[in-house]
């Protein structure tokens, strides 16, 4: 700072002299610039008169006359007057700035009135908040304990509903032993002994003999309705064979009745999965041919069983007419039981359902359940595929 001040006396003092003695016009521009110097290093007024005072005495010697001394002190006066120009002008800046922070500082004082105020307006209003918050929060409290009742009693349901699809299942059970057991068992019965009451009858017996072809073809008829029914209560394959028989003799019987090409693949395997889930699957293939059935207009279905990393799932595909998959699971429940029944098949082995489908590009559902507690499937993964078709190709 001394080495920057000790260099800006010697510039004053060098143009001080040059104004002195020659009172040149472009000095005194000179003199502004070593003002703005001055301001640059932070000095003041007084500061800058003890450096014009020191180079005036250096300058003006008593050699001069009295009239060169007096008018060498008139031009380093104008001099000065024009190097301390910029610092006046500052100051004058400085003071109007003053005056405009007195005013924001007025503006802040009514401000802070205003704000203070307004905090006791806010106050209250949070008070009166904190006042509504408590009343909406028991209110949340009573609807949350409703929602929670509401799902108890939705869980139930659910429950009753599962246990009334067991009970269905076991009495369909019951009945499709009943009929084939039974009744079927009767009725062959009976045709047994027509025939031999034909074999035996005499040559003039002949109205005898139309009557017991027609009572035979009677009883035939009725086996094959009996057999018919008993397959569609509870397939008696399915229990004796297997899901994959089960389902390949269905399929045929689907194509036959319907005019829709049917095809199987299935894993062998999946005969180790346990009763109730070869059930589910078999329940789950027998109504989504149904749908195809009723509603798809298809002309080629095709159902699928094979394994994934830890469960069995089932794609039963047709080639129909599709539809919008979304607007029909909102459709009303009377309109949408086949899913519903399916799905709550399939959950209640710990499952899970899914349908795709897209106008004029056919449907897929995919069925899934757990290899959990059931019988592991040894060698899977190396299982032949079983390929079965309802219709030759």
């Amino acid at each position: 700072m001394n080495h920057k001040l000790t260099g800006l006396s010697r510039q004053y003092e060098a143009a001080l002299r040059q104004h002195v003695n020659q009172g040149l016009r472009t000095s005194l521009e000179e003199a502004q610039g070593l003002g703005r110097q001055a301001m640059t290093l932070g000095l003041e007024t007084l500061e800058l008169a003890r450096i014009h005072e020191q180079a005036l005495i250096t300058l003006v010697l008593p050699s001069y006359s009295h009239g060169t001394r007096a008018s060498m002190v008139r031009r380093a006066g104008a001099f000065f007057a024009e190097t301390i120009t910029p610092l006046e002008q500052t100051h004058r800046t400085a003071r109007e700035t003053n005056l405009h922070l007195g005013q924001i500082n007025d503006a802040l004082r009514q401000r802070t009135v205003d704000l203070v105020l307004s905090n006791r307006q806010l106050k209250e209003e949070v008070a009166q908040r904190k006042l509504a918050e408590d009343s909406l929060r028991k209110s949340e409290q009573h609807y949350s304990q409703l929602l929670e009742q509401s799902r108890e009693m939705q869980k139930q349901l659910r429950l009753l509903s599962r246990q009334l699809l067991l009970a269905q299942e076991e009495e369909r059970k019951r009945i499709s032993r009943e009929l084939h057991d039974v009744i079927a068992q009767t009725l062959t019965g009976i045709n047994v002994r027509l025939a031999a009451l034909k074999e035996n009858a005499g040559s003039n017996a002949k109205g005898l003999d139309r009557n017991i072809a027609l009572t035979q073809d009677l009883v035939r008829r009725s086996v094959d309705i009996v057999h018919r029914f008993a397959r569609e209560l509870r397939p008696t394959v399915l229990d004796d064979l297997g899901l994959i028989p089960a389902l390949h003799s269905f399929l045929k019987n689907f194509t036959s009745e319907t005019g829709i090409r049917a095809s199987l693949s299935a894993y062998a395997a999946v005969e180790q999965v346990n009763d109730d889930k070869r059930t589910v699957l078999y329940r789950v293939a027998q109504e989504a041919l149904a749908n195809v059935a009723r509603h798809a207009q298809a002309s080629k279905v095709e159902v699928s069983i094979r394994k994934l990393r830890s469960a069995v799932c089932m794609r039963v595909w047709d080639n129909g007419k599709g539809f919008p998959d979304q607007r029909v699971l909102r459709a009303k429940k009377g309109k949408r039981l086949g899913l519903l029944g399916m799905r709550e098949r399939l959950e209640m082995v710990g499952g899970t359902f899914t349908i795709a489908s897209v106008a004029g590009q056919g449907t897929t559902l995919l069925a899934k359940v757990p290899l959990r507690n059931s019988t592991p499937l040894t060698g899977v993964e190396d299982a032949p595929l079983i390929a079965l078709a309802g219709t030759p190709h």
